[in-house]
């Protein structure tokens, strides 16, 4: 008998020791798995980080290459608003909040085409007819600037605009040859890469920019840079490139090449114009520089 119990003992103590044996196999199992998965959560939420980082930066510029424009995601997180009204390639109209606001877009200036005290100027169609394209019936992004007004003197919001697809409508508009790159007083955010934009513009001959562009048989505008071939080249084959334009209210003011507004300014000798070869011949005649030259 007492062997008996002595047998049925030790199966006993047998198997509570495999039992506890198997329990410590199982958590040590656990404690793999738990600390994997933490691992593999970390790693997630690492590459997350980063493909956030690379979402989310500003600026995202493709190799140059000719009516390629420089584009920007933009944020993950921000408000789109529709775009009511495109009144010309600088200014567009958005909803906000049910309310109807008017944006002067900050770092361009397109040539005038809506202006009723000043004609038609040279490239303001295309610019405006381009602007219309790109940004009629979409949803856009926008962005004020630490260094600029939130409005300017005429109540416009001064801001950047990006489409939803990513479009940077500002220097994509600069960088395709439909505006000038402008500078308002004081340098904003974006001045180097909207300089930069233009330059590239320029040296491809890209809209505005392209030869004999104002010459076209659709121009009405009074002030294009192809109303005085004559006196283009005759400026041209002296040297003396510097427009010293007297304005309707007789300010004297020069442009020079690069310039805004160099290109719509038509010279008039008989109204007392002149071609300058220097700013220092200019400033000494009593003239000024534009407030737009860089």
């Amino acid at each position: 008998m007492f062997l008996k119990n002595k047998t049925l003992l030790l199966l006993i103590i047998g198997f509570v020791f495999l039992f506890l044996a198997s329990r410590a196999h199982f958590g040590a199992d656990q404690k793999i798995t738990a600390k994997q998965a933490a691992g593999a959560d970390a790693a997630r939420a690492e590459l997350s980080r980063q493909n956030l980082i690379a979402t989310d930066s500003e600026s995202i510029t493709p190799p140059a290459s000719p009516g390629s424009a420089p584009i920007s995601r933009g944020e993950l997180k921000s408000e789109y608003y529709p775009v009511a009204k495109v009144v010309d390639g600088d200014t567009i109209d958005i909803i906000i909040n049910g309310k109807t606001e008017r944006l002067r877009l900050i770092g361009i200036n397109t040539p005038e085409v809506v202006d009723p005290r000043k004609p038609v100027e040279c490239f303001g169609r295309e610019a405006s007819d381009n602007a219309k394209k790109l940004l009629t019936g979409a949803e856009v992004r926008i962005s004020a600037d630490p260094s600029q007004d939130d409005r300017d003197i005429y109540g416009r919001l001064l801001r950047y605009v990006w489409r939803a697809d990513g479009l940077f409508y500002n220097l994509a508009a600069i960088h395709d040859g439909f505006a000038y790159e402008y500078t308002y007083k004081s340098p904003y955010q974006y001045q180097r890469e909207f300089k930069d934009a233009q330059k590239f513009a320029q040296d491809n001959f890209l809209g505005l920019w392209a030869q004999g562009a104002c010459r076209k048989g659709n121009q009405s505008a009074g002030r294009g840079a192809g109303n005085n071939p004559a006196a283009e080249v005759k400026a041209a084959d002296s040297g003396c490139l510097i427009k010293g334009n007297i304005g309707s209210t007789g300010d004297k003011i020069y442009h020079l090449p690069g310039c805004p507004y160099y290109n719509q300014t038509v010279i008039d000798e008989s109204k007392g114009e002149k071609w300058f070869c220097t700013e220092a011949e200019a400033l000494a005649a009593g003239w000024r520089k534009a407030k737009n030259c860089p």
